[in-house]
């Protein structure tokens, strides 16, 4: 998942290669480019072409989270799906550790630590907390990164379609009320060494809102 990450996409590109090289499976490492300005593209394609694991998709323009995540889920190949953000403040490590849970469970729920820094970022989380409570009652503990039986994509079609994150929420809370088992998992928060957020804003809080109180009309 890279947006204007030319800093640190080679680098967590290279981690993720390594961590899953170590499993003794087929790996499938598909970079989406969302539209980004900067170098991120010409280092996706260099990737792309050095490394017979790894392909590109170059979103025309920015589509958001919720492009990129859709993008991904049918682009995907593999038995299992996760997304990694570029910025590498996740450990590809956890792959594995998502994989052993997999084995009793269909989507795999990662969760880490710590209080959102700074104003912003703190009240992102107090609203989304609110928001899962008074429009769906529950949600499961997750926050960061995930691993899906791909599967579960044709089982449960999804209908969110704007630029944030809603879209994986909708699938979490189908797969729940489908019966699919999920677990969740601690994956730890890596400081950002390169780049800023791009999610901690208001314009996304306000687009994720409108996208929720949507996704509550159809669940």
């Amino acid at each position: 998942m890279a947006f204007d990450e030319e800093a640190s996409l080679e680098a967590t590109v290279g981690e993720i290669v390594q961590a899953c090289a170590s499993l003794d499976r087929p790996v499938d490492v598909l970079i989406v480019d969302d539209g980004s300005r900067d170098g991120t593209g010409a280092i996706a394609d260099r990737l792309a072409g050095e490394r017979p694991q790894v392909r590109v998709v170059h979103h025309p323009h920015n589509l958001g989270l919720g492009g990129v995540y859709r993008t991904g889920f049918a682009q995907a190949r593999g038995a299992f799906v996760s997304f990694f953000p570029a910025d590498g403040q996740f450990d590809p490590a956890v792959i594995g550790r998502f994989l052993e849970a997999l084995e009793n469970a269909d989507i795999v729920l990662g969760h880490y630590a710590g209080r959102a820094r700074g104003l912003i970022g703190r009240a992102l989380t107090a609203l989304e907390r609110l928001l899962y409570l008074l429009l769906f009652g529950w949600f499961p503990r997750f926050r960061g990164v995930l691993m899906i039986r791909r599967a579960l994509l044709e089982c449960f079609p999804l209908e969110s379609t704007g630029r944030g994150w809603v879209v994986l929420m909708e699938l979490i809370l189908r797969a729940h009320r489908g019966g699919c088992r999920l677990v969740s998992v601690s994956t730890g928060l890596r400081p950002r060494t390169r780049g800023a957020s791009k999610v901690q804003d208001w314009r996304t809080v306000l687009s994720n809102l409108r996208q929720l109180i949507a996704l509550r009309r159809v669940l």
